[in-house]
């Protein structure tokens, strides 16, 4: 099976690891990237070369402010991440919910205190 371009697909473009922690800065709001660089500990062509692919997938948007480009999230590119993602809801609130049940269960045997077997 073909592997999809990195810069046609949204999901190749995030396998990238550095890509994720730019997605998570600019959770906080417009960045340019010269910020986005130093944060990461990068350089400057390097977060340049990250932020192209996640704008040719739709992840990233850029606008000029006077000298500076700021780089933004773009929502209409992250919803079909979000929508993938929230498939999986159901799963972890049955996850969460076991692991409720579990807990309750260990509390409820403390509480109890020690069974050593003697109740014969």
């Amino acid at each position: 099976m073909a592997r999809a371009a990195t810069t046609s697909d949204a999901f190749n473009a995030i396998a990238e690891p550095q890509r994720r922690e730019i997605l998570v800065l600019l959770r906080f709001g417009e960045r340019p990237v010269t910020d986005l660089a130093r944060d990461l500990g990068m350089t400057q062509p390097q977060a340049s070369k990250h932020l192209r692919v996640l704008r040719e997938v739709g992840l990233v948007r850029v606008r000029g402010a006077g000298k500076q480009r700021l780089y933004g999230l773009d929502a209409r590119g992250l919803r079909p991440l979000h929508e993938w993602l929230g498939g999986f809801e159901r799963f972890w609130s049955e996850s969460f919910d076991r692991l409720d049940e579990y807990v309750q269960e260990l509390r409820q045997a403390r509480q109890e205190g020690p069974h050593n077997g003697d109740d014969q």
